[in-house]
């Protein structure tokens, strides 16, 4: 602050504040971002991010995901949240006398299992007596601990992996896992199991060792 002193009719003395200095961005004191809401963030929510900086002029602000510009203002919202916001956030404070960065902050999106899909092993041909495993994978957030197993839609285990050892005639047909964590479900595509039958396996090496 800058301060005059100015001498009236009666010589009284009276102190005059100006507060019309500017001063420029404090190299010591960063930004700050708030994230609203503060609790859990589930995909599909609504969320702001409010950068709060002082400094004269008013700073102009900018946001960066991930080294990456995404937007500026003071107030970055994002509507209908989803997994592909996660990540780290800063905002920068500028303006002619300086900038600044914030500290980072992370949205974490919690969302339901997606991209569910069953692997077979082994993945080539498959003949009666083999051992087959059924392998579920599925993105999520938390990951996913549960999954069940159906066949033709009749449930036939639980777990990440479902092992057949001596697999027969009897497991032939289509199976689909489902993925759940706490906030959500999704089933798999069906895959098909389709095997030979012991005899043809025999008779095809009897063949090749004809000839």
């Amino acid at each position: 602050f800058l301060y005059f002193m100015a001498f009236n009719d009666e010589l009284e003395i009276k102190n005059n504040i100006s507060n019309t200095c500017m001063y420029p961005v404090d190299p010591s004191v960063k930004p700050v971002i708030f994230i609203s809401p503060s609790g859990v963030i589930v995909e599909g929510d609504s969320v702001t991010l409010s950068c709060s900086s002082d400094s004269n002029p008013p700073a102009e602000i900018g946001w960066f995901k991930g080294g990456m510009f995404v937007g500026s203002g003071r107030i970055y919202s994002i509507s209908k949240i989803s997994s592909d916001h996660s990540g780290v956030y800063k905002c920068k404070s500028r303006n002619e006398h300086g900038e600044k960065y914030s500290d980072a902050v992370t949205l974490n999106i919690m969302y339901p299992p997606k991209s569910v899909s069953v692997s077979i092993s082994p993945s080539g041909v498959i003949v009666e007596g083999d051992s087959v495993t059924l392998s579920c994978s599925s993105d999520s957030n938390p990951p996913a601990l549960n999954f069940s197993w159906f066949k033709g839609g009749t449930f036939v285990g639980s777990g990440r992996i479902y092992s057949i050892s001596k697999i027969s005639s009897d497991h032939r047909g289509e199976y689909k896992c489902k993925s759940i964590n706490e906030h959500g479900e999704k089933y798999s595509m069906p895959k098909c199991i389709e095997l030979l039958p012991c005899d043809w396996m025999i008779s095809n090496l009897c063949y090749q060792a004809i000839e």
